[in-house]
């Protein structure tokens, strides 16, 4: 059987310099691949089945030449992934514009959001016949072997013959993720370049580019994550031999750089020590970067031997510099903690370690905020990004917000909001804003005058990669305001934190059905996206 695989985006992916490609000849992509379904792709094949992926950021498979290629495929099933509620919208108008284009061709949606949504998106989107929830692997091989009985297929959600939604029984976690091909990169005609985390234009590396998983879920509740209900709160993970041989196979490939996706890679150091022996002892030559909580304990005794085996970037959710406020997003972690951490990655020789903060949050005051500048210009970070804090549906804040009355589940599951724009207890957002762009200039300032080689260093690698003028705009667009006009890079990222881009998404997810189907009904609805 043929199948069709599409990776949905919001629109914060573009092409890189549209007028150079890669040395394949191949546009170049800043972000990550998608490697669910480069990871079904393989499953598929091994299985006998052929695939082929579309991924809706490459400039040469707009939607227009995907609608042709299915037409000329016919394939037996069509499988839109995505990954969030901004990119929910966009993977609705999609599977619309398909299913007026190919009434007899069963469609199915895969991904995070789809999984924590089922019922509501199959009753929503009624032009799509099945919604997976959970791991696709096993689900894809039995929906192909049942497609005219889906009540066979556990973890799927479908409607009866009377239009009633119905969804099977769960399907039980695998902790088997040794048993999965690896990701098939080599078929999707794209090539993707490194940059800073949240696909910031500050580009790390020309080298050929991809990610991987070798882990799965995260037991802790953060406030503001629904990471814990897709995965049931476990964590799994694939033995270090299994990703010993996924190295093997990017470096025979050509690959020069990797970012673990894990959702936590720093959970098990037995696990961990292995893995970075085998690099070791087999001489892989790739440079890789993970994320990981600051807490992990022995993990951190790891991170010389993470050094040694060619980790380059560490990435920490530090979120605040405040301890009222990490106790408030139930980060179980301490300010202590987080010192230590950064500290003993440097040390180790850690080349980038990056924080992730978060600024409006509940119960934030002008004073917490503050703290959490002044707590990052102490800490031996390289690198920072202070991001809104959003709330969406299977987050426990949302569940809080249910209750509160912030908003309604039955109408709002599908919506994306700033927590400043709806809660009461949130600093107005003007007030961050005005907050967040003082002390980032004096941050920088900071960082440039008291850490001046550290800083050097990071603006050095990007000058390997970029015009001078870009970098340098970079450094000094926070100081010259809204009203200064944006390089090529960030016209082409839309700008630095892809603010304007969130801001768009986020209001296309508050749209009614109505709305999104007068989108449909444009001349050329592709071009919406």
């Amino acid at each position: 059987m043929h199948v069709v695989l599409i990776y949905v985006r919001d629109p914060q992916f573009y092409a890189f310099q549209a007028d150079k490609r890669s040395i394949r000849d191949l546009p170049q992509i800043i972000g990550f691949p998608p490697i669910g379904i480069m990871t079904l792709s393989a499953v598929l094949k091994r299985d006998g089945h052929e695939c082929t992926m579309f991924d809706q950021a490459n400039p040469d498979t707009p939607d227009k030449h995907i609608v042709e290629e299915i037409r000329r495929i016919q394939p037996d099933l069509v499988g839109l992934s995505f990954l969030s509620t901004t990119s929910y919208p966009y993977a609705k108008i999609l599977a619309r514009l398909l299913r007026r284009e190919f009434p007899e061709v069963p469609l199915a949606f895969g991904g995070v959001f789809a999984t924590l949504n089922a019922d509501r998106v199959k009753d929503q989107c009624p032009e799509v016949d099945f919604v997976g929830r959970g791991d696709g692997e096993q689900l894809i091989l039995d929906l192909l072997e049942n497609l005219d009985h889906p009540e066979n297929v556990m973890g799927l959600t479908w409607a009866d013959k009377d239009g009633a939604v119905r969804s099977n029984p769960p399907r039980p976690i695998d902790h088997d993720l040794d048993q999965w091909p690896y990701p098939d990169r080599e078929s999707l005609p794209l090539d993707f370049i490194e940059s800073m985390p949240l696909d910031v234009p500050a580009v790390l590396s020309m080298e050929r580019y991809t990610t991987m998983q070798t882990s799965r879920g995260c037991p802790w509740q953060c406030l503001f994550c629904d990471i814990p209900a897709f995965s049931e709160g476990k964590w799994r993970s694939r033995s270090a031999k299994h990703v010993l041989g996924e190295f093997r196979q990017l470096q025979e490939l050509g690959y020069g750089a990797v970012y673990f996706v894990d959702d936590h890679f720093l959970l098990r150091p037995k696990r961990i020590e292995e893995l970075c022996d085998s690099l070791i002892e087999n001489d892989i030559q790739i440079d890789w970067g993970c994320e990981g909580r600051v807490d992990s304990g022995r993990v951190l005794k790891m991170l010389p031997k993470m050094a040694k085996a060619r980790c380059r970037s560490l990435m920490f959710g530090i979120e605040s510099g405040s301890q009222k406020i990490l106790d408030r997003l139930k980060k179980e972690q301490t300010l202590a903690e987080i010192e230590t951490a950064v500290k003993l990655a440097k040390k180790a020789g850690i080349q980038i370690v990056h924080g992730f903060f978060i600024v409006g949050s509940p119960d934030e005051t002008e004073e917490d905020l503050r703290k959490t500048f002044r707590f990052a210009s102490k800490l031996r970070i390289d690198s920072f990004a202070f991001n809104r804090l959003c709330v969406y549906r299977g987050t426990p804040l949302w569940e809080e917000y249910v209750k509160r009355g912030v908003v309604d589940d039955s109408k709002d599951w599908y919506k994306y909001y700033k927590c400043s724009e709806i809660d009461p207890m949130v600093l107005p957002g003007e007030e961050i804003h005005r907050i967040r762009s003082k002390e980032l200039r004096r941050l920088i300032l900071y960082k440039l005058a008291r850490r001046p080689l550290q800083s050097l260093r990071l603006i050095r690698r990007f000058m390997r990669y970029m015009p001078t003028r870009d970098v340098v705009h970079l450094l000094v667009k926070p100081f010259l305001g809204e009203s200064s006009g944006a390089t090529p890079a960030e016209v082409l990222s839309r700008a630095v934190e892809h603010q304007d881009m969130k801001d768009a998404a986020a209001d296309l997810t508050k749209l009614d059905d109505s709305e999104l189907k007068q989108r449909m009904a444009a001349p050329n609805p592709e071009k919406n996206y």
